[in-house]
Parts: structure tokens; C-alpha cells; sequence
């Protein structure tokens, strides 16, 4: 089969396109990612398109002039092996450029990924998932009740880059709940973020500064939606987290290899006890 086909940009009436894909892998996004994660860099969204019709899809998220993060990469079935993924994934490498450029791919790809496009394995996320009985939490605040900038610098010493534009969205979108923990110094030590997915409930992110605050702000997120399915994303090196899903009695049911172009950030994965989004690291 001979293909005919253009790479161009989606649009933001198109967004709602890569989310049902997304579910339809089995992926689970959340009802909003889109409205969270297109502003954040709208040039990044690429797709292919044949006769009209898109038949493949691809994100490279551009952060800063340092750091990349890559999702969505999807082809429809009938047009894999012709070519269409390498030719979206040749747009999302050129608009990276020369950051470093991130990803969570499928665990067993690790390394088509490593020989054809140059990511070096970091280290695997596990994907858990549970129906959990939580406990409303009386030291936790919402989000809303702490300034912004505390929030962000927070969240961004536990990402490679400030994402302001992101980080509004995400703890604003409907069907949301974000906590944090402030200690005594009025200082924050944790904040987590529960929002809902074609199934259930995701957690993502869960930042902590030790496991017994990231396990009071896994219970009171869970507490906001008694008696639903709750998934939870953990880097794998964090023992903890990993710990914390185990004894919550969830099981693992999926697995991902977070990859990067150049080295992996320095963060302290002994504080990320839940990825906030495989689409956007």
C-alpha cells in the first residue's frame, strides 16, 4: 500500500481527536488532558493526514529552550509499517531541536526507541490501580488557598522546568481535586492531584517530601471520590511509592520505560511518588 499523505499541525478543534485515541489504546487519559495540556505549546501537536482524514498523531511539548516532553504518538492501525509514525516523529524530533527530549514509551519498544531515535532507558513507571477506601485528611488545604507561585515552585522543583501555563490548567480543570500539605513553617510539603479519566480516577502528580505525607495526601485524594477505581503512576526506583500502591492493595497493570534524548534530569525521585501525566512527563 502506497500512501499519500501530508504532516501539519493540529488544531485546537482537533485536540479531542489524540484523546480518544489515547483512550482507545487502553491508555486512560483524563476527560480534560486536552484543555490542559494543548496550551502549553500548540506548535507541538502534529499529525498526518490522508484525503482528509487523520490517520496518525504526535506531541513534542517544548517547555523552555532546554527540555521536551513527547506523548500521543499514535498511528491507526491500517497505516502502521508504511512509514507515517517515523515521518510525525521526524516533526516532533525537528521542533525539540536540541533539548532534551523525554518520553514514557512502551517498556518492551525501549529499544526500537534507543536504536532509531537515540533515547537512553531511565528507569520504568508502573501504572496501578485499585478501588481504595480514603479518609478525609483535616492537615491538608486545597490548592486554591495557597498563592500560585509557592504552588509552582514547588511543583518545579520536582520537574526539570518551571510549566506555569500547564500547572494553572491542571489543578482548574473540572472534575479535579488538588490538595496540599503546608507545614508549620508555612512552607509547602506535598500536593497532590486527583482527576477523572474515561475510567475511574487518576492521582498525578503526587509530590511529597517523605512517604508519610505522600501517603496523608494519597488518602485524602482518594477521599473525594469514595468507592471509584483510582489509578496511580509511580517512577519505579522510588521504593516507597511503589510500597505505598502495594499495601493500598493495587495491583499493576501497566508499564512504562521513561526515556530521554540526552541525560535524565536531576530530580529527587525519592519525592515523586506519582507521575503526573505519561503525555507530558
Amino acid at each position: 500500500m502506497i500512501l499519500s499523505y501530508t504532516i501539519r499541525n493540529i488544531r485546537k478543534d482537533e485536540v479531542h481527536i489524540l484523546i480518544e485515541w489515547a483512550r482507545d489504546e487502553g491508555w486512560n487519559p483524563g476527560l480534560h488532558d486536552g484543555f490542559c495540556h494543548y496550551p502549553v505549546d500548540p506548535a507541538g501537536w502534529f499529525c498526518a493526514e490522508q484525503n482528509g482524514e487523520i490517520i496518525g498523531t504526535g506531541v513534542a511539548t517544548n517547555y523552555d529552550e532546554t527540555f521536551s516532553f513527547g506523548g500521543f504518538y499514535i498511528v491507526k492501525e491500517p497505516y502502521r509499517h508504511h512509514g507515517v509514525g517515523w515521518d510525525i516523529f521526524s516533526a516532533m524530533q525537528t521542533h525539540a531541536g536540541e533539548r532534551n527530549f523525554g518520553g514514557d514509551g512502551v517498556y518492551e519498544m525501549q529499544d526500537k526507541y534507543a536504536a532509531h531515535a537515540g533515547f537512553h532507558y531511565a528507569y520504568r513507571n508502573i501504572r496501578w490501580k485499585g478501588v481504595l477506601d480514603g479518609k478525609e485528611q483535616p492537615d491538608l488545604v486545597s490548592a486554591h488557598d495557597i498563592p500560585f507561585d509557592t504552588l509552582l515552585a514547588y511543583d518545579t522543583a520536582h520537574f526539570p522546568v518551571e510549566r506555569k501555563v500547564f500547572l494553572e490548567r491542571w489543578i482548574n480543570q473540572p472534575e479535579c481535586s488538588a490538595l496540599v500539605w503546608v507545614n508549620r513553617d508555612e512552607k509547602i510539603s506535598g500536593y497532590g492531584v486527583i482527576r477523572k479519566c474515561y475510567e475511574g480516577y487518576k492521582i498525578g502528580p503526587l509530590f511529597a517530601d517523605n512517604p508519610d505525607i505522600a501517603h496523608t495526601i494519597f488518602k485524602g485524594l482518594v477521599a473525594t471520590v469514595p468507592g471509584e477505581i483510582i489509578f496511580l503512576d509511580t517512577p519505579e526506583p522510588n521504593s516507597a511509592a511503589v510500597r505505598m500502591a502495594q499495601e493500598s492493595s493495587m495491583v499493576a497493570v501497566f508499564g512504562t520505560a521513561r526515556m530521554y534524548t540526552k541525560a535524565a534530569p536531576l530530580l529527587p525521585l525519592h519525592e515523586i511518588f506519582g507521575v503526573t501525566t505519561f503525555e507530558l512527563g
